[in-house]
């Protein structure tokens, strides 16, 4: 029992890069309720995941599992996603995955300053440790998951997108594709999940707003989403 959040780091199998917590929300509709999904939206930083415990995470689940898997003689390199509940008795890890987590990925990434072509490449070479700490936004970031009807059971495809470029214009936004194709010249939606709408904001509630701005830019037959992306910082 617990509030779930991600923890992601990028390791070379020697060095290990911790980065901000995230929150992502599973259930389909507001209030947690609804079947579970994908993700139907993140933020990050997660106030559930202070200082002192993302510390905790890093040297009692990231480090012994990468000294694990070398002992292993399976050395790991890349990105560790570990999806921990938050309990009474302190994170817990219900799952890893070993690439970045969709939503979880794209405020994360809205905040990074630095190159992330050169710390993938450090991750590859071997040379972490030579890289120095990432440079990152103070701002938080807030990702809405734009989804289609029926989500997550049956939907239909190829709806036309409109608005996209009028989203583009609001500030601090970027919209990630996630379920779309493009169909003579018109984006068209191809997915369950079909955006992450995602802006920085100097706090939380600023975040959400700007993010939902550029949501309600955004059109096409069916389209919807959760109401309460990053409620949840507000009552920790």
């Amino acid at each position: 029992h617990g509030q779930e959040a991600s923890v992601l780091a990028i390791t070379d199998g020697q060095t290990l890069v911790t980065l901000p917590p995230a929150q992502d929300h599973k259930r389909a509709y507001d209030g947690d309720a609804g079947p579970n999904t994908g993700g139907m939206g993140a933020y990050s930083p997660a106030p559930l995941v202070d200082e002192p415990m993302l510390h905790w995470v890093e040297e009692h689940i990231f480090v012994p599992t990468v000294h694990a898997m070398k002992r292993a003689r399976r050395p790991f390199r890349g990105v560790l996603y570990a999806g921990l509940m938050i309990t009474n008795q302190g994170p817990k890890v219900l799952e890893y995955n070993v690439r970045f987590g969709d939503p979880e990925c794209q405020p994360i990434l809205l905040r990074l300053k630095s190159d992330l072509v050169d710390v993938l490449e450090a991750t590859a070479d071997g040379s972490l440790d030579r890289l120095g700490p990432l440079e990152w936004d103070p701002r938080p970031a807030v990702c809405v998951v734009m989804a289609s009807e029926g989500y997550p059971g049956d939907y239909a495809k190829g709806y036309p997108i409109r608005g996209l470029a009028e989203a583009a214009q609001v500030p601090d936004v970027k919209v990630f594709h996630a379920g779309t194709t493009l169909k003579d010249g018109q984006v068209v939606t191809s997915g369950g999940r079909v955006l992450g709408v995602t802006a920085l904001g100097n706090s939380i509630p600023l975040a959400k707003l700007q993010a939902y701005t550029a949501v309600k830019c955004i059109r096409w037959d069916g389209a919807w989403c959760r109401k309460d992306i990053s409620d949840k910082a507000a009552v920790i």
